[in-house]
């Protein structure tokens, strides 16, 4: 068989993470719930679960205003262009940056465990992560492909 390209497979996971986290953020607009707030909540008879008060700084930039959701929606499309990759970042330094990728796939499951509908998302982008960081550790490079240049993608 062969040796597995680390950064290819991570970039193949990273795609379907980010694609996945920007549908999550759209449902997580329209059905606002706050993932973590049945840790130290109080279970009422007639209610349900009612979040601590600790967490009322969550509930108010993830339930009455979804500013986490909007924050991850720009996120994840400025990754998704890096991935896939978009023409004007094609062929550039951030386009091969290895560690710029880690450095948003995290920052991006961050964001997305705090919202219910986008737990999934996380645990993909964090599947990502460790994968790019096992091609940083291993040395791979996303090297720039001069021969294909002018070819307009004949054959």
């Amino acid at each position: 068989m062969g040796n597995l390209i680390w950064h290819e497979w991570a970039r193949y996971v990273s795609l379907t993470a980010t694609v996945y986290t920007i549908w999550a953020a759209f449902w997580g607009i329209l059905y606002r719930k706050f993932f973590w707030d049945f840790v130290g909540g109080t279970l009422r008879a007639p209610g349900g679960l009612q979040p601590a008060n600790n967490v009322a700084f969550f509930i108010d930039i993830i339930v009455k205003v979804p500013a986490v959701q909007i924050v991850i929606l720009l996120h994840a499309f400025l990754l998704l262009a890096l991935e896939f990759p978009a023409p004007f970042l094609k062929g550039t330094g951030m386009y091969r940056s290895l560690p710029l990728r880690l450095v948003m796939l995290l920052g991006q499951t961050f964001l997305a465990i705090l919202f219910y509908q986008g737990t999934n998302g996380a645990i993909y982008s964090l599947t990502a992560a460790i994968a790019y960081a096992r091609a940083i550790a291993l040395g791979e490079t996303i090297k720039e492909a001069k021969e294909n240049r002018g070819r307009g993608g004949k054959a």
